[in-house]
């Protein structure tokens, strides 16, 4: 199988404007009563820095794998990925197991470096 590319470096922007980062955010959420705030604070949360942290150390060979490392429930590491597979910052590959028809997927980090500018 051949290794798959990384985007290199993502430049996230965020402008605080009022309605502008409103708007671009509610293209990155279903949800529309998030606060600005409140979505910069879930994209940049512990939590997702420590699976950030453990998909680069220990490269866990599935979902299951990776929340077994964290000590986390399945459901909350599986939404805190959707959030990162969301902006580019993870990519979740299918896998199987030789002899197995079952598949999983393969959290990988999808860049080298991740910038984020906020401009006030």
């Amino acid at each position: 199988m051949a290794k798959e590319k990384k985007q290199g470096i993502r430049n996230i922007s965020l402008e605080l404007k009022r309605n502008t980062f409103s708007a671009l955010l509610h293209l990155f959420s279903k949800e529309n009563l998030f606060s600005e705030i409140a979505v910069v604070r879930n994209l940049l949360s512990n939590e997702k820095a420590k699976i950030l942290h453990t998909i680069k150390e220990n490269n866990p060979s599935s979902i299951y794998v990776l929340t077994k490392q964290l000590g986390r429930d399945f459901k909350a590491v599986r939404k805190d990925l959707s959030v990162l597979e969301h902006f580019g910052i993870v990519k979740l590959v299918k896998t199987s197991k030789k002899g197995s028809n079952r598949q999983s997927l393969k959290p990988v980090l999808n860049l080298d470096s991740l910038q984020i500018n906020i401009v006030f």
